[in-house]
């Protein structure tokens, strides 16, 4: 592929680090186009045209939940895909390797392991940063939790917040959705985890792998 032919679809929200990861691209291949997306449409949008790469971050708007993140993928089939994620639960990561997800690397990760993360996806190999292999390598000690919870990326997050000792209304703000839909997902959250309460739904979080013990403070 000459780098003429270059043509990246950067797929994140985040304006400081979609920004810093185009300038990085640019940097590695001057020749190269990025095209930048902030939401679900507009990345809809940008793989009607020809693409050599996706990067995408699976928290993206309008992408709630893996069947989602699935189905906007399914239109460009056969196009190496980048996960740039800012935070992975276990659960999460099975949901992903289990999509056929092979490239994830950590926003928090360094120039070198990003532009590794891209030149493996673009040559079309398998790369996991050095956090998702840990986790991979841990995944053993964690795998009847998962297997036996399906929670979405949404809820996944929610259960975050709910450890940072956010409130439902609080919830609906950051996530910029309604009070009941909060409700809804925290009803369904308590039901799939099989807890009654905040607190068990804690120490459901911790022991699966969504939060650490240590981000937890009473």
């Amino acid at each position: 592929m000459k780098t003429a032919d270059c043509i990246i679809v950067l797929a994140d929200s985040q304006y400081l680090t979609s920004r810093s990861m185009q300038m990085l691209l640019l940097e590695r291949d001057p020749h190269c186009r990025v095209i930048p997306a902030a939401n679900r449409n507009e990345l809809e949008h940008a793989l009607t045209g020809p693409v050599s790469l996706i990067i995408i971050d699976p928290g993206l708007p309008d992408l709630d939940e893996m069947s989602d993140l699935r189905q906007v993928l399914s239109q460009s089939v056969g196009i190496p895909v980048l996960l740039m994620v800012q935070s992975l639960s276990r659960v999460e990561l099975s949901q992903l390797t289990q999509a056929g997800i092979r490239n994830i690397v950590f926003k928090t990760a360094t120039r070198e392991d990003l532009m590794e993360a891209v030149e493996a996806a673009m040559k079309r190999r398998k790369f996991y940063d050095q956090v998702v292999m840990d986790m991979l390598l841990d995944q053993s000690e964690q795998k009847n939790i998962i297997r036996d919870t399906t929670l979405t990326v949404s809820e996944t997050e929610i259960i975050r917040l709910i450890a940072n000792g956010m409130t439902t209304k609080e919830i609906a703000v950051r996530r910029h959705i309604s009070f009941h839909t909060v409700i809804t997902h925290r009803k369904n959250i308590f039901r799939k985890a099989h807890v009654n309460n905040a607190s068990e739904l804690v120490m459901f979080a911790i022991r699966s792998g969504i939060i650490e013990s240590v981000d937890y403070q009473i």
